[in-house]
């Protein structure tokens, strides 16, 4: 029973990074209709930024964190202007092939500036960890699904009680309209891929501190995931891409203990498969009727 406590705790956490993560794609397909599957590179962005602040700059943890979330958001605009703006009205097929374009670019960027080989990195979430019932939770955990819940909070409270949330939702259910509403279609969608990055940076902070190891292709894998995620939860709804991440974090941490570390991944996509058949739209998205 302590084991399979255990093992719910890492997929409740492991799950909470794939929220964070599938936060951001859900954000930007929501109010922008895309999918940028460059994310997952601006959480190793996100990653290396703690980095470059802690170890090499040697700025005080807040600042460096702070740092992190700033070039992310820049990034993350400075992404939707260069390669996803153009790209608005363009067939599904070039916005893909431009959003791998740009997650190749990001990687070898970071490959030719710190090279492939994993550097160490000391965890800079200081929390103690803490025993109930003989069963020991650590501070990165904790952390993790605390700011995980926070950050679903802020974001829902943010597009449902703000205005620049409303001129989101608006321009989600039509951008013309949206536009003829004064709203300025250009600067919410921006906002929308700099929230998405900041969450991812918040993910890339917490995942580095968890696996203590930076490369440039750490945000590749859990990238995917998180996107199966969004898409389990019901892509471009905010509380089933949480649903969704923490769904999939607790089957992959099960199926790791209990049936085989080489197929929890296949087995995480298989429920993806069957989840869509079941239910296309996923657990909590809506099928929307197209009008012709």
């Amino acid at each position: 029973m302590k084991n399979v406590i255990e093992q719910l705790i890492n997929g409740l956490s492991t799950g909470s990074i794939y929220a964070l993560i599938a936060l951001g794609y859900t954000m930007v397909y929501g109010i922008a209709r895309m999918i940028n599957f460059a994310h997952g590179d601006i959480i190793m962005v996100g990653a290396y930024a703690l980095y470059v602040g802690v170890s090499l700059m040697n700025l005080p943890i807040a600042a460096a964190i702070l740092l992190s979330i700033i070039v992310c958001a820049v990034l993350g605009i400075t992404v939707e202007k260069v390669a996803y703006k153009p790209l608005r009205k363009a067939p599904p097929l070039a916005v893909l092939i431009t959003a791998i374009g740009v997650s190749f670019l990001l990687q070898n960027l970071a490959l030719l500036i710190f090279k492939a080989t994993p550097i160490p990195f000391q965890s800079v979430i200081q929390v103690p960890s803490v025993s109930i019932g003989g069963i020991t939770i650590s501070g990165v955990t904790i952390v993790t699904l605390v700011m995980t819940l926070i950050s679903m909070v802020i974001l829902t409270l943010f597009i449902n009680q703000t205005r620049a949330g409303s001129a989101m939702r608006a321009v989600s259910e039509d951008k013309g309209a949206a536009e003829l509403m004064g709203i300025n279609v250009n600067r919410t969608i921006s906002q929308t891929f700099a929230i998405g990055s900041v969450l991812a940076a918040i993910a890339g902070i917490l995942y580095i501190c968890q696996y203590q190891s930076l490369r440039p292709t750490l945000g590749a894998l859990p990238g995917i995931k998180a996107f199966v995620a969004a898409v389990l939860g019901g892509i471009g709804n905010v509380p089933g891409a949480m649903l969704g991440g923490i769904v999939l974090g607790l089957i992959e941490s099960i199926a790791k203990a209990y049936i085989s570390t080489e197929l929890s991944d296949a087995i995480v996509f298989g429920v993806l498969v069957v989840v869509l058949l079941v239910r296309p739209s996923g657990l909590l998205g809506k099928l929307k009727n197209e009008k012709v």
